[in-house]
């Protein structure tokens, strides 16, 4: 099969032919129709998230038909179209799974990072990490979900009932959420990089009260923020931002240094907190949502073979909405 291969940290994936993986008992084999690009994929490829399987196949946003099951598999057939994130294995038994929290796994293994992911024809993955997608919902719509949705899904549930809400970074994970949020009744605000007026005009098409550079003070104190860039100042600056009681979430697997700040602006019972992974259950309540909403996802495709272009396009924020790598 073709597969975008990374060989070693902080080089280009290559072009490769590579055998079709093998399917355990509990596995699947899914002939790849869409993978979405993610900034975790990012961090793989430039050596920001340590110790990779290399060689590795990366992405973690798959849609595709199954072909083949393993021994033990019931909850899927030949033909049925699913979805696979970034949980890909847990153990089940450590004390987080024991206790609901399996993102928190210490055993947990991830797709495009410790297992072959989707910028391939085909992928392998675990039955029980996979998902059903809603019907009505495009290949290439659907892929973004697997990530930028879930994770920023479990993001806003972090973020509690706040009525305010700031999204920092307007990317892939911010353009879904925004319409949830709205369409949960919540003001939305939302932070770009500086001169970015095409983010912001994006932002407000999609419910967005205000829209501005992340270096600007909302008009409003905010009752909580979710930093989707991975840029520790944003920390600070949403502390700031938030109002007493305020809630400020980070939702990236990867952040630049926090800088030192005045605990002045921590006070106030203000709380940072991280997100983790995601859980199974995380990702049946979003897809189950999703189609309610409904979310739309905007996406700029891009053929297999020029995936080291759309990495790059999102490294430098050049794309609106995600961009997904397509098979066919």
């Amino acid at each position: 099969m073709r597969a975008m291969v990374l060989q070693s940290v902080g080089e280009p994936l290559r072009a490769a032919e590579v055998p079709v993986p093998e399917v355990g008992p509990e596995g699947v084999s899914i002939r790849v129709r869409a993978c979405a690009v993610c900034r975790t994929d990012l961090h793989v490829v430039d050596g920001e998230l340590p110790h990779p399987k290399l060689p590795l196949i990366p992405g973690h946003q798959i849609v595709g038909t199954v072909e083949e099951v393993g021994e033990r598999v019931e909850r899927f057939a030949p033909g049925d179209r699913v979805g696979v994130p970034w949980l890909g294995y847990t153990d089940g038994e450590c004390r987080y799974c024991r206790t609901g929290r399996e993102n928190l796994c210490d055993n947990a293994r991830f797709t495009g990072y410790q297992i072959d992911g989707g910028y391939a024809e085909y992928a392998s993955a675990d039955h029980r990490f996979c998902f059903s997608i809603p019907e009505g919902s495009p290949d290439l719509q659907a892929a973004p979900l697997l990530c930028a949705g879930l994770i920023g899904y479990r993001s806003l549930r972090m973020a509690g009932d706040a009525e305010r809400l700031g999204l920092y970074g307007f990317g892939a994970s911010a353009h879904i959420i925004i319409q949830v949020a709205v369409h949960q009744g919540r003001r939305v605000f939302a932070f770009t990089r500086e001169g970015d007026e095409e983010g912001q005009r994006f932002a407000r098409e999609l419910g967005a009260a205000w829209a501005g550079s992340s270096d600007e003070r909302p008009p409003e104190e905010l009752d909580a923020a979710i930093i989707f860039a991975p840029v520790g100042a944003l920390v600070p600056a949403a502390l700031r931002a938030v109002a007493k009681g305020g809630v400020v979430v980070c939702a990236g697997i990867h952040m630049t240094d926090i800088p030192t700040f005045p605990y002045e602006i921590l006070w106030g019972e203000r709380v940072v907190r991280s997100v983790a992974n995601l859980t199974r259950r995380d990702g049946e309540m979003f897809l189950a949502l999703a189609p309610g909403v409904p979310v739309r996802t905007e996406v700029t495709s891009f053929p297999l073979e020029r995936a080291n272009e759309a990495l790059t396009a999102l490294r430098r924020g050049e794309i609106r909405g995600a961009a997904v790598l397509v098979m066919d």
